[in-house]
């Protein structure tokens, strides 16, 4: 599947989850994810939703098989650090957190005030 597919699919996924139709969000999510596991886009759309779903402990693992962009590393940062907390691992997630906010520099930081 090329890349234009790939954008294609996430927007039909993001409509359907913004219509109230996250079964079908997800099936496309769990789709692409599955074409390409390393995949951050994708895999940050499915672990939302299965952290939505109440399943930190599958979004943790979605999240940590894949290779975010740049541009995404708060979102993998956070996604992360809410699958480890609703997992009960408080402290992993606020490490977590800790190493993401520690290793923002410059102007992205700026949101941290």
């Amino acid at each position: 599947m090329d890349g234009d597919d790939r954008q294609f699919l996430l927007t039909v996924a993001w409509l359907f989850a913004r219509h109230g139709q996250n079964a079908r969000a997800r099936v496309i999510c769990e789709a692409l994810v599955e074409d390409d596991p390393r995949d951050g886009v994708s895999a940050a759309a499915l672990a939302e939703q299965m952290l939505a779903d109440r399943e930190p402990e599958a979004a943790l693992s979605v999240v940590r098989g894949a290779r975010f962009p740049r541009e995404l590393e708060r979102a993998e940062a956070l996604l992360e650090t809410r699958a480890l907390h609703e997992l009960g691992k408080r402290r992993e997630a606020e490490k977590r957190w800790a190493r993401y906010v520690a290793a923002s520099k410059g102007k992205a930081r700026s949101w941290v005030g």
